[in-house]
């Protein structure tokens, strides 16, 4: 199996855009972009929280 060229890719955007629409596109996208953000943000936070118990560990 080779990887995905361009022509693929162009085929499998124009399924998914016949599938969902345009609009629909959209918002996906919006979500999906709300989503990995919100999963960075709790990376974050857990890196400090783990951080601030490792300090009180140690100190």
């Amino acid at each position: 199996m080779g990887s995905l060229g361009t022509p693929e890719l162009l085929i499998i955007l124009a399924v998914v855009l016949l599938v969902f629409g345009v609009g629909r596109i959209g918002k996906l996208g919006s979500e999906l972009g709300k989503g990995v953000s919100s999963f960075r943000k709790g990376l974050r936070e857990g890196q400090e929280e783990n951080t601030e118990e490792t300090e009180k560990t140690d100190g």
